[in-house]
């Protein structure tokens, strides 16, 4: 528990908030050789992920599962139909509803993932219980934060 009565600046050494950034930039940047030889950004490779796994989506939740406002994703989407990677229409029962499909080309990036997904384990030098702990540790901060 942090004692109030001795207000200090803690140094950037131990600010858990820029640890937290430094590793999201430092993955982040290390998908990025891999997902360049596919011509997808990570945002867009993040997309791709939640429609392998999801199926056909509404914007909303694509946003809700990245966590991301619909400003955001909207051009994000859009460059990514110009791509050829999915289409957008709007839904057939509700048009205020916008649904996200996956094109073949869409779907053909997806025989990249699990070699991707296996070099980024391997470049965090994490063993399997590791890997494990830290993301549910991630996911109980996230889950502690967004209350």
């Amino acid at each position: 528990m942090c004692d109030m009565a001795e207000i200090t600046s803690p140094p950037l050494s131990e600010q858990l908030c820029f640890d937290l950034y430094a590793a999201s930039r430092a993955v982040t940047n290390a998908y990025r050789p891999a997902l360049a030889e596919l011509g997808l950004t990570y945002p867009q490779y993040l997309v791709l992920i939640v429609l392998w796994d999801e199926g056909t989506s509404s914007v909303g939740t694509i946003a809700d599962s990245l966590r991301l406002d619909h400003g955001t994703l909207t051009p994000l989407l859009q460059r990514m139909q110009d791509g050829g990677l999915v289409t957008r229409r709007r839904a057939t029962d509700d048009e205020r509803v916008v649904e996200v499909s996956l094109t073949e080309r869409g779907l053909d990036l997806r025989r990249h993932a699990d070699r991707i997904q296996c070099d980024m384990k391997a470049l965090l030098k994490l063993g399997d219980v590791e890997f494990t702990e830290l993301q549910s540790i991630l996911r109980r901060i996230t889950s502690n934060v967004s209350r």
